[in-house]
């Protein structure tokens, strides 16, 4: 079936819009990342909480992804934080049960599924004071009605969470008889009042009931069709969405478990009772419903309400809103007066009078329009990954999804070559080239989730690798052949560097650390640079005069790889230098530095089989440093072999390249989505075009940023040395301001 599982085809079938495909040539190399199309919606993440408990789909087998957002699989410490002195209740009948126990082994895995089949079941976490109760009542009766109107005096304890359900009961009881039906009606018909009264101080959860599988239900089960099923259900929505007179109920139904079951009931033991994957997910959800507005989780966008701006956002958001308006006024002015010096033409010799006009572009100009650009494309951001306006969704890795775009673009990079302009090794094309593949290659990587596959992670990690060690090949040859370690040098590769990162600091609120290939290349620039720049200064023209400087230059170098073997295996003395303030402001995350000493570690010295080989991330991530510089020079080697190879090069790749660091940063929040753990979704219904319309845009974005940092450097960076310092007292000064800034906002925080 083309690489799809049987789970996918069924659920494609019966819920899939008809047109949901776009044209043939554009989906092809993304036709195996999406395979499956959902039901598309109008709205988007602001109903990601009904989303969750009413639709989805199964990716693969096992894997459940809810419609329009992203679902978390909570830990053991991660349930036992948010349920603290908490009191769940789930009141119902054997279904109910079985989600009691998946719901229980999230906090408890080690807690059997024993005691009284038709009868209570209590379970507590004394360290953690969370009380998860089972009440039989495997029919909505007077019974069931008065455990629940109980809890709604106000002299007794409310269950912060109430889980509830039952029909099957009913129907077998009573064969399946219309008269169940109706009484069936009219008790729940009681019961919702008291449900409506809860729900204004808890969260209530009607369960729906699932299909069952008809051939495999015992002869004392037989009248619990389908059929039957979905009337108790639809009777069951009809009551409990009108017992109230506000427009919408606050009992919510929990639907979505119809549709894991309708997937997954052939896999039940007896046709009534679900496989425990199946309610696992089940509890899963209802994990993710009720947590995530409280833990927050990176990767769990349903439920999670849109964060309030802070004091640094909004004043972000003045000053671009005054960048445009400020633009649009000087654009204005300058049309009109473009106008007023508009060429007339002579009546008498009926030729054209050219009046002398400079047509060179102000840099007021310059760095009016670069803001304004550039406020406009951070407003596209926030929507993308902070607003809650568009669809967040899981990764779901197969071999398929990574390796057919890797052979689509290499076809397209081997197809558009060029001749290079020079042929040394390691030349400013090559390099070039070098960096537009691995950067397709990591964002393949990254949109497929190819990470849970061991050997992609270690390949992937030896080009994040290659890429620092041409970042510092290309800083260490440019201060050893032009001997320049002016300060204009420094600063506008810094600003190169980070300007974008510290602008998405600023706009999306997050810390600089979140994008650590940045602090990586900006740190590595900074040790290059004071091992150069110290006495005595060595370089290519004084080493040729004499050959003591390359002596010197070496015991240099071995002078700094000491210093970096004691920072990469003395953890305490690499956090104690990097905890200090104001350096903690800039590598913290998370409150410590530990991640910060761990991806400086990994790249620090800067392999197929034995990557292949490795037995876990632990394992393959202690070698990679030492390993990984073998297959860097080894690349280096073949690709530079004399003959035709040397002198071509890949400019579809080169093109890339030269916005490689732009679309590293850009791919967090405008085409992949909570920390690049999950896909943004533009066009919700049909993946491939959503894939692909995504992609341009990211593109176009990445290259016009690239372009505004350009124009930006060689206005804020001047060459004249006393201008430099003025600009970089003024620097100084906004970051010391964003610091206070940053400060005050933590306090509030906390």
């Amino acid at each position: 079936m083309n690489g799809y599982s049987e789970a996918e085809t069924v659920y494609t079938r019966r819920f899939s819009p008809q047109n949901c495909a776009p044209p043939a040539a554009l989906a092809a190399p993304f036709q195996s990342l999406f395979p499956i199309c959902f039901v598309p919606v109008t709205s988007c993440g602001n109903d990601s909480c009904e989303y969750l408990l009413s639709s989805g789909r199964f990716l693969g087998e096992k894997v459940w992804q809810p419609h329009s957002c992203m679902m978390h699989k909570y830990k053991i410490s991660e349930a036992k934080n948010c349920l603290v002195d908490k009191h769940i209740a789930f009141i119902g009948d054997s279904r109910i049960r079985q989600l009691f126990y998946s719901f229980v082994k999230i906090i408890n895995p080690q807690f059997k599924e024993e005691g009284n089949k038709h009868g209570n079941i209590p379970f507590e976490d004394k360290i953690s004071s969370v009380k998860v109760d089972f009440l039989w009542h495997p029919e909505v009766n007077g019974s069931m009605k008065q455990c629940i109107k109980v809890w709604t005096e106000d002299s007794v304890a409310k269950p912060h969470v109430i889980v509830a359900g039952a029909a099957t009961w009913s129907i077998k009881i009573h064969n399946g008889s219309n008269e169940a039906l109706s009484q069936y009606k009219m008790n729940i018909t009681s019961i919702a009042p008291l449900l409506e009264k809860l729900a204004k101080t808890s969260d209530v959860y009607w369960v729906l009931q699932d299909p069952v599988y008809e051939d495999l239900l015992s002869e004392n089960r037989k009248m619990i069709t389908n059929e039957k099923i979905d009337a108790y259900n639809e009777a069951a929505v009809s009551i409990l969405n009108s017992s109230t007179r506000n427009s919408k109920s606050n009992v919510k139904m929990f639907s979505v478990s119809k549709l894991i079951a309708q997937e997954t009931i052939t896999e039940s033991l007896d046709g009534l009772h679900l496989p425990e994957s199946s309610r696992e997910t089940s509890a899963m959800i209802l994990m993710n419903v009720y947590c995530n507005k409280i833990l927050k989780p990176v990767d769990g966008s349903c439920c999670q309400p849109r964060p309030p701006l802070t004091l640094i956002q909004k004043l972000a958001a003045c000053f671009f809103t005054l960048s445009i308006i400020g633009y649009l006024i000087f654009y204005i002015i300058h049309r009109n007066t473009h106008r007023k010096n508009k060429p007339c033409t002579d009546l008498e010799s009926g030729e054209e009078k050219k009046n002398i006009i400079n047509t060179s572009v102000s840099p007021l100009e310059v760095l009016l329009q670069s803001f304004c650009k550039l406020g406009l494309i951070m407003a596209y951001f926030y929507m993308c990954d902070r607003a809650n306006l568009f669809m967040k969704e899981n990764k779901f890795y197969t071999h398929s999804t990574f390796f057919i775009p890797i052979i689509y673009i290499l076809v397209l990079g081997v197809f558009y070559n060029e001749n290079t302009k020079e042929t040394k090794v390691l030349n400013r094309e090559q390099t070039d080239e070098w960096k537009g593949w691995m950067q397709l290659v990591i964002l393949i990587y990254h949109i497929s989730g190819a990470s849970t596959f061991l050997p992609v992670y270690m390949h992937i990690r030896v080009l994040v690798a290659a890429y620092l060690f041409q970042t510092g090949y290309g800083h260490f040859s440019y201060f050893w052949i032009k001997g320049d370690f002016g300060i204009h040098r420094v600063c506008q590769v810094l600003f190169r560097l980070n300007f974008l990162v510290v602008v998405l600091c600023i706009v999306m609120d997050r810390p600089y650390q979140f994008y650590y290939f940045v602090p990586l290349v900006t740190v590595w620039f900074m040790v290059i640079y004071v091992t150069l720049a110290l006495w005595p200064q060595i370089i290519q023209k004084k080493a040729n005069g004499n050959c003591f400087w390359h002596f010197g230059l070496l015991l240099k170098l071995a002078f700094l790889l000491l210093c970096i073997c004691f920072l990469a295996y003395s953890q305490g003395a690499f956090e104690k230098i990097f905890s200090l303030w104001p350096l903690s402001k800039c590598f913290e995350l998370k409150g410590n530095v530990y991640e910060w000493w761990f991806r400086w570690r990994l790249d620090r010295y800067t392999y197929s089989i034995w990557a292949s080989s490795c037995k876990n991330k632990a394992e393959c991530n202690e070698l990679h440093p030492s390993v990984s510089v073998v297959q860097i020079l080894a690349f280096i080697l073949i690709r530079n072999i004399p003959g035709y190879a040397r002198s071509v090069y890949s400019s579809f790749f080169a093109w890339f390249g030269k916005i490689s660091l732009e679309l590293f940063i850009c791919q967090y929040h405008i085409w992949l989505a909570a920390d690049t753990r999950g896909i943004l979704v533009l066009i919700p219904g049909n993946p491939m075009l959503n894939i692909i319309v995504s992609t341009f845009i990211f593109v176009c974005v990445a290259h016009e940023i690239s372009q505004i940092t350009n124009d930006l450097a060689q206005i804020i960076i001047p060459k004249d040395n006393s201008s430099l310092l003025k600009r970089l007292a003024c620097i100084a000064a906004f970051f010391c301001g964003l610091l206070i800034l940053s400060s005050i906002q933590d306090k509030s925080r906390h």
